[in-house]
């Protein structure tokens, strides 16, 4: 068991067991009425609540990588942290852990019950649209980073929410597509990700998937049984994806509750279910107890302790947020031109539409409103000295479509404060409620539109940074009038050209008229959406803002090569946008949008000093890898992303990170890559070998490599690695635990993180070439040294063949640095 892990499982007190018999008894004074309401929710983001047995409402929020709250109002803020892929790069559990209790701490502060995250499905295509959310290719690394998550939001005494279960790899036509996968391959990945965080974490909930599994919808699926229930003993809430369920069937399975409510699939048809005998008594009270053990535990069921008492101390959200983006950033390249030293800079030139406009969070539901977030140009603006001249140019385009004002460029007209004003309306024209918002970027989900309204006036005076003609626009689905300086522009319908339900949230269809303005001109600006008269789904957006259009792509990159040329150091930021990561579709490629190589390889030609940092989620091709002097990875960094990178290239911080995931050269080079389903399924027909494992099976039969390995990643200074220790020989069914000395032989404090791999040449069974079995880092200050302790769990060197089976034998474990390293190897007999 792992010894961060270990104080949230415990066996239960007497105290404990008492409870849960008065739970059994309070969910069996329910009448059957009752008891069928409160497995639907109450409303999008909440369950009933049940006052006369002191019941209150269980609210959950989107996670994964911050806790948004009941609404989309960036008045009420929210801490928002790197994504899950920069977490998992980081390869710590610990910080994980930390993670973790941010958002718990972000959940109280909120009144949220149960935080919907981790994203926990693996990286089985680079193509994936939710990549950024989920935490690696490996199933190893996966579960542990999760459990630590886990256990940090539950420190707190919130609930934290592994999801999707199960093989949810996919984004396109997800709500029908069936997953093929075998058992196996079922086992050993895609269930073994989920289980660190049922059976050492104990989560109190489990989310299941839109998608099927093998013929199945996962809400009907004997997967929430078994292993979930019986095998990892998991006693929580299974909670749907919101519409998840698809007919009362899911009552027969361990499905626990439907979101959202109070409308779904089962309510009145659940109740006539039960009364003709499709669905057992038993199955509901089994629902109902689970239910409020829950709310037990959370705090929301009067009479009972909830789970945990004493709270951690707190910890500071935007701290963490920047320390998890420093600690995952990951360099792949440096030939000696970082760390910067900022006293010897004169001049620096920033450069790329990222550096300015980051991408620091990904689309979809793990959309959160901060208070604020830090490009890399305002982290780099803020760290040199006064005395360097930070010169920046933009490059290349890369945000799609109308993007929201900045806050800053906003006034209020109507009460005279930053930011637009909102008007709620009648159907008479009367006004019902206005609102101050901040931002022009505005959603409803459930929540914030009062009854009666009919339409929504939005007013706004923008003002103008630079002379010239811009683009301005609004952004939605429905009837809409939009009014610039007092002359209509637009007054008809936007329809949505998507089939992806929710995409017009976070990128809408939009109308954009062109507007000439001098500097500093204001422009008066005010749109009028026509509220439909019915929604299946309660969501509203709307999007004011301006579309970036270049007319010479070509001027663009020359501005930004002579800022590089008369420059001591070129930084350039590039990366990916909303239009191309989000949840709701897949990737079509794995190219950086828009000029954004040709502007690097000019970029490089005009100066050498030329570092890349790349803003993605996910991994992009990189065709000038070799050419540049150094490369970061930023991902989606959080809301003090550009504050990391800076900490970073100017060396007060080491880049700590190791990638997650495999990075390849080519797209016609990655094994596995489909995630568009062919007659409504998506055939794993790789088996157990995907990423790292797949990559290295293709390049033993003499197909490519990767450009960038998995579990790879630079430091700024040295580790040299001694001689491993561990048991020659150990009982099948035990760990084992692995000892290597590391010192730091370089200059500077670092982190090195020590991996440790099996394989098993002559097996019985097909295995992979090599299979990460455990992982630990050092934090070492020059000079220093450590015996790093890895353990391997028992599991590690079993296959799955209708049980856990142990093939007896020699097993090499190979100690290094990643998935493609030099190994040190060790023969162990597995008895």
């Amino acid at each position: 068991m792992n010894p961060t892990l270990s104080a949230a499982v415990t066996a239960p007190s007497a105290g404990a067991q008492d409870a849960e018999t008065r739970i059994q008894e309070l969910a069996r004074s329910l009448t059957l009425e009752q008891q069928v309401q409160l497995l639907t929710g109450a409303d999008v983001w909440s369950t009933h609540a049940i006052p006369e047995i002191g019941l209150s409402r269980v609210v959950m929020s989107d996670g994964p990588a911050g806790v948004r709250g009941e609404d989309f109002d960036e008045r009420h803020d929210s801490v928002s942290l790197p994504s899950s892929s920069a977490l998992s790069a980081t390869w710590s559990v610990e910080t994980a852990r930390r993670y973790g209790q941010v958002l718990g701490q972000e959940a109280r502060r909120k009144g949220v019950h149960a935080v919907l995250g981790p994203t926990i499905n693996l990286h089985r295509s680079p193509l994936g649209g939710r990549h950024f959310e989920c935490m690696s290719e490996d199933p190893r690394l996966t579960a542990t980073m999760a459990a630590g998550y886990v256990a940090g939001v539950q420190s707190m005494g919130v609930g934290a929410t592994p999801k999707h279960y199960l093989a949810n790899e996919a984004e396109t036509d997800r709500f029908t597509a069936d997953s093929v996968v075998e058992e196996r391959p079922l086992r050993e990945l895609y269930l073994a990700a989920f289980e660190d965080a049922i059976t050492e974490a104990r989560a109190w909930l489990v989310m299941s998937s839109y998608n099927s599994i093998n013929g199945t919808t996962a809400s009907e699926n004997p997967l929430l049984e078994t292993p979930l229930s019986t095998e990892w003993g998991f006693d929580g809430v299974v909670v749907s994806d919101w519409t998840g369920v698809r007919s009362v069937e899911a009552a027969n399975a361990h499905q626990d509750l439907e979101m959202p409510g109070p409308v779904g699939h089962w309510g009145p048809k659940l109740l006539a279910a039960v009364n003709d005998g499709r669905v057992s008594r038993e199955a509901i009270l089994e629902k109902v107890t689970r239910i409020l053990r829950l709310a037990a535990r959370v705090g929301s069921l009067e009479g009972f302790e909830p789970a945990v008492t004493q709270l951690p101390a707190s910890l500071d959200g935007a701290a963490v947020a920047r320390e998890v983006a420093v600690r995952g950033a990951v360099l792949v390249r440096n030939k000696g031109l970082l760390p910067l030293d900022a006293k010897a800079l004169s001049s620096v030139a920033v450069i790329g539409h990222n550096a300015d406009e980051a991408r620091t969070q990904g689309g979809g539901s793990a959309t959160v409103m901060p208070k604020y977030t830090v490009s890399p140009l305002e982290g780099l603006q803020k760290a040199l000295p006064d005395d360097v001249t930070v010169t920046y140019a933009r490059g290349a385009k890369v945000a799609e479509g109308i993007q929201a004002f900045p806050r800053t460029s906003l006034r209020n007209p109507v009460s005279d404060v930053p930011g637009i004003r909102v008007t709620f309306l009648a159907e008479d024209g009367t006004e019902i409620s206005g609102e101050d918002r901040l931002a022009s970027h505005l959603i409803w989900f459930g929540v914030g539109i009062p009854d009666g309204a009919a339409s929504i006036r939005m007013e706004a005076d923008w003002t103008a940074e630079t002379a010239g003609v811009h683009y301005l626009g609004v952004g939605t689905v429905g009837q809409i009038r939009f009014v610039l300086d007092g002359t209509e522009v637009f007054n008809d319908e936007i329809k949505d050209d998507t089939d992806v339900l929710g995409a017009a949230l976070f990128d809408p269809p939009k109308t954009v008229h062109a507007v000439e303005t001098t500097a500093g001109q204001t422009v008066r600006i005010e749109a009028e959406y026509q509220l439909p008269k019915e929604q299946v789904i309660p969501f509203t957006a709307i999007l004011l803002g301006e579309e970036t259009v270049v007319t010479d792509p070509q001027a663009e990159i020359d501005a930004a090569v002579e800022a590089a040329r008369t420059s001591d150091v070129a930084v350039v930021v590039v990366g990916t946008n909303a239009a191309i990561e989000s949840e709701g579709f897949d990737r079509k490629d794995l190219d950086l949008p828009g000029y954004q190589n040709q502007l690097v390889e000019a970029v490089a030609a005009a100066n050498p000093r030329t570092v890349v940092v790349v803003n993605s989620g996910s991994p992009v091709l990189m065709p000038w890898l070799d050419t540049v002097d150094a490369v970061l990875l930023g991902w989606f960094g959080g809301q003090e992303f550009g504050s990391a990178i800076a900490d970073i290239l100017l060396g007060i911080e080491e880049p700590g990170g190791r990638l997650p995931t495999t990075w390849p050269a080519a797209l016609e080079d990655v094994p596995v890559l489909n995630t568009t389903p062919v007659d409504g399924k998506v055939v794993y027909t790789e088996g157990i070998h995907i990423g790292y494992r797949a990559w290295l099976k293709q390049e033993a039969a003499g197909g490519a490599a990767p450009a960038l390995p998995f579990g790879y990643g630079l430091g700024y200074t040295t580790f040299e690695l001694g001689t491993a220790h561990a048991p020659q020989a150990v009982q099948a069914g035990k760990d084992v635990v692995v000892h290597v000395p590391v010192k730091n032989t370089g200059t500077r404090t670092g982190r090195d993180v020590v991996q440790v791999y099996l394989d098993r040449a002559d097996s019985a069974v097909e295995r992979p070439v090599r299979w990460l079995a455990g992982y630990a880092g050092t934090h070492l200050a020059a000079n220093g040294t450590e015996s790093v302790e890895i353990s391997i769990p028992a599991k590690a060197f079993a296959h799955y063949d209708g049980g856990w089976q142990f093939e007896q034998g020699t097993f090499r474990l190979l100690v290094g640095r990643h998935s493609a390293d030099q190994f040190q190897s060790l023969d162990i007999e597995l008895r």
